[in-house]
């Protein structure tokens, strides 16, 4: 059975809602699931836009065939080649052969390499600043690589505003009957999936978001919808969508306040970031996100990670050595280029307390324009009443730096 929602004026949502899937990309947890956005355009040519994932390729099938009643499919548009948009590229050319193919350079060697039958299609590559009609629609090209392949553009329908953009503006989480932003309670249900796929898919690229964001504006007073791969279609309040994108991209935090990530053994160390917690919140912080690294997937950190100004780093010593998982979180911060945050360290071991020093210089020589707070917690096996003032001066740090 069919389930499309129209978008504008002969513009549809065909797309598929994947609830089963525990893991994006096989890594990110996704316990609300995932959607896959497609859009199919009516007009004297009929086109779509994307397609979805091979899980979801019948109720694709099901939606373009229902909206076609019995036209001919004239145009494939590949903005994205990844395999959760681009696996059903192969189906559609089976059951449409007379399809033409619109796509970049780089999107058509990806095609090959995933083993894509499309050498016997019209094939259109398109650049930068291309624009192609489909009879009253008329569509621009516009480069976005490295958001997040190489491969990727953004298409505009200078017609009716629509921004169909890929990677960008998308979210986890599947849809349930309601497409558009306005119809959803985003600040509170959407955006910490929202920010957890960028920081997570696209967070290393800021500077290639930068600079779509920076050709976005040039139209920002044309476009009416976006219309991302993944999640909720927009067509209000887009100001809040980009604001978030701005804040991410360029690695500066959304709100003042403080992650505390800690990796306990026996639960000393846990203690101790729980004692620093009360701390700040008797001292008036109270936007605090207070985590287990070892039973928290560092997706949620990451997040966290992007939307906070302070982290603190609460670790064991382990074999000499940063406890295992919070050296992965440190290295997930590396590869997605977080940057411009405040860290304090609570370090502790029983016979030889190494973790702080360590955490300290893997800020210091791997990530980018970070800074450490002087003030530092160091425990032997567990807090006593002795280390009352050092817990102290460290919140009284933190607090300061919090106010600047």
């Amino acid at each position: 059975m069919y389930c499309v929602r129209k978008v504008t004026e002969e513009l549809y949502w065909v797309g598929a809602n994947d609830r089963r899937l525990a893991l994006f990309e096989n890594i990110h947890p996704i316990p609300r699931g995932v959607s896959y956005n497609a859009y199919l355009l009516r007009d004297e040519k009929t086109v779509l836009f994307d397609t979805v994932d091979w899980s979801a390729c019948r109720q694709l099938i099901e939606n373009v065939e229902h909206l076609l009643e019995g036209r001919p499919l004239d145009y494939l548009v590949i903005n994205h080649m990844e395999p959760d948009h681009g696996a059903s590229i192969e189906e559609i050319l089976l059951r449409w052969p007379d399809v033409k193919i619109i796509s970049t350079e780089k999107a058509f060697l990806f095609m090959h390499q995933f083993g894509f039958h499309t050498d016997s299609h019209e094939c259109i590559t398109v650049k930068e600043g291309d624009t192609f009609s489909f009879g009253g629609h008329t569509v621009t090209f516009i480069a976005a690589p490295m958001v997040h392949w190489p491969e990727a553009m953004v298409t505009f329908d200078t017609t009716n505003g629509v921004l169909f953009a890929a990677d960008a503006f998308g979210s986890f989480g599947a849809l349930d009957g309601r497409l558009f932003n306005d119809e959803v309670n985003f600040d509170r249900d959407w955006i910490d999936d929202a920010r957890r796929y960028y920081t997570n898919i696209v967070g290393k690229y800021g500077p290639h978001v930068q600079k779509l964001l920076g050709k976005a504006a040039g139209i920002l007073d044309q476009i009416r919808f976006i219309c991302p791969l993944h999640g909720p279609v927009w067509r209000s309040d887009m100001g809040y969508l980009i604001d978030k994108y701005d804040h991410w991209s360029r690695y500066e935090p959304e709100e003042k306040g403080v992650l505390i990530a800690y990796a306990s053994m026996y639960g000393n160390t846990e203690a101790a970031a729980g004692a620093l917690a009360a701390r700040l919140a008797e001292k008036g912080v109270t936007n605090i996100a207070m985590y287990d690294v070892s039973n928290t997937h560092v997706s949620y950190l990451i997040s966290e990670s992007f939307r906070l100004s302070h982290i603190v780093l609460a670790s064991v010593t382990y074999n000499l050595g940063i406890y295992p998982v919070m050296h992965n979180f440190l290295m997930d911060m590396k590869a997605l280029n977080l940057q411009n945050r405040t860290f304090a360290i609570i370090e502790n071991g029983s016979w030889a307390c190494k973790s702080g020093d360590l955490m300290q210089k893997f800020i210091d020589e791997q990530l980018k324009n970070m800074t450490v707070l002087n003030e530092r917690l160091s425990l032997a096996s567990s807090l006593k009443a002795d280390k009352a003032a050092e817990l102290d001066a460290l919140a009284d740090a933190i607090v300061e730096s919090l106010n600047k």
